[in-house]
């Protein structure tokens, strides 16, 4: 055995808590992450921030947005990410997967935003298998016929190839290579992101022909993102997603490592606004980018056999800044001198402990997409109650959706609570 665990990461995209069946989803068949919640830890009250950047950005470097959030897909290219962390520790470290953090702004849509975020080969990986490394204009299809950038050249080869089934290659490969020395690995998966489209075990996927109209590194791709978006595929994407957790998950198996390896899984932020998911007779409509529960809920797996319980069902509070602390504490590896961590480790509390679990999560929120052109967003919440800096305060049990807000002043209950939150809010920054 390792004398430091293995750490595999695994994100989904736009993926909320409603579509796991072990959450109670009903429209979904999720075998590969149920039998994960079931022989480890689920998260009751995970939350992310509501869009995929801003929780990338505080998931990598445990820091809350407001202080090196610069744009929306676009990473600070001065911040130090777990990349470098467990790079500089002595972990072997990879990430396969969606990057999307060094530009996306196009010619018409706030240029002045390119090209400014962090490359990823300065991200602090050992090795990277990535979708949408570069400029915006570069980065065509995700899923069927994909453009991968791979260790500092574009593939050629991955006509008829779809993307996630060729960055769980890369992770298998990585692991079989790596398997005498603790590795990180980071997989951030394209699924299930729009565009909604067929994946190969879809019967349309053979049928599935992505125009092509531009060249990049001697492979033909697309400009446009989004040529083809059907929701009556989201669910082949999601069974899909799950089925490729199982390929990683069997190569451990055989590899024997399934007991030196951490496996962390969670959402990047609600499902897709409009899909419709079943919880039995409860219908949840996604709510990515909105900041009410299905923007922010998300599914929280750990497993790790033998060292973390079976079966267990955490209430505690997460949020995206707690991940780095957790996993530093899990391969016994200090903060860096100097290194803001705003996040809390819940290690103690995946391994069978009471641990530090949080009071409460606070969230920034800054869209700033021009495809979202709103403000930016403050909130603090409780496991009960959810204060907004505008004064606004809900109860999140009762009104999830956040249709109806409580007069601070409708008893005295409420006002000691206001005043608790408020004075986070307030202080948070100092």
């Amino acid at each position: 055995m390792n004398k430091r665990p293995n750490i595999i990461l695994i994100l989904s995209d736009d993926l909320g808590y409603e579509t796991l069946g072990c959450y109670g989803g009903t429209s979904y068949e999720t075998p590969v992450l149920d039998k994960l919640a079931r022989t480890g830890v689920r998260f009751q009250n995970a939350h992310v921030q509501p869009l995929c950047t801003p929780t990338r950005v505080q998931l990598m470097s445990g820091k809350y947005n407001f202080r090196n959030y610069i744009g929306f897909g676009l990473m600070d290219p001065n911040e130090k990410t777990f990349g470098h962390i467990f790079s500089d520790s002595g972990y072997k470290t990879t990430i396969a997967g969606k990057w999307q953090l060094y530009s996306y702004n196009t010619l018409e849509e706030k240029p002045e935003d390119r090209n400014k975020g962090q490359k990823i080969e300065d991200a602090g990986f050992d090795e990277y298998c990535v979708w949408h490394a570069h400029q915006t204009e570069d980065k065509g299809s995700r899923y069927k016929d994909p453009i991968i950038y791979q260790n500092g050249s574009y593939l050629t080869n991955t006509k008829d190839k779809y993307g996630d089934d060729i960055f769980c290659d890369y992770i298998i490969d990585f692991i079989e290579k790596n398997q005498d020395d603790p590795f990180f690995v980071y997989f951030p998966m394209a699924l299930t992101h729009d565009p909604k489209e067929p994946t190969p075990d879809s019967e349309e996927y053979k049928l599935f022909n992505p125009p092509s109209n531009k060249t990049l590194g001697g492979r033909n791709f697309d400009v446009l993102e989004n040529w083809d978006d059907d929701p009556k595929f989201y669910k082949d994407m999601v069974e899909y997603h799950d089925k490729i957790i199982g390929r990683i998950i069997s190569k451990l198996e055989d590899l024997s490592l399934r007991e030196d390896t951490l496996i962390i899984y969670a959402g990047d932020n609600g499902s897709t606004r409009g899909i419709i998911s079943m919880m039995g007779d409860k219908k949840i409509i996604g709510g990515k980018g909105l900041t009410s529960d299905t923007g922010t809920h998300v599914p929280l797996i750990c497993n790790w056999p033998n060292t973390i319980p079976e079966n267990i069902v955490k209430e505690d509070l997460v949020d995206a800044s707690d991940f780095l602390p957790t996993m530093l504490e899990a391969s016994g590896i200090s903060v860096p001198d100097d290194y803001i961590l705003d996040g809390r480790s819940f290690f103690q509390q995946i391994i069978g402990k009471d641990g530090n679990p949080r009071e409460w999560i606070y969230f920034y929120f800054d869209p700033n997409s021009p495809r979202m052109l709103r403000p930016i967003v403050e909130f603090v919440r409780e496991k009960e109650w959810k204060l907004y800096s505008d004064g606004r305060m809900f109860n999140v049990l009762n009104d999830p959706d956040e249709k109806k807000p409580i007069p601070i002043n409708s008893s005295h209950q409420i006002k000691i609570v206001y005043e608790k939150l408020s004075k986070i809010l307030n202080e948070i920054k100092d």
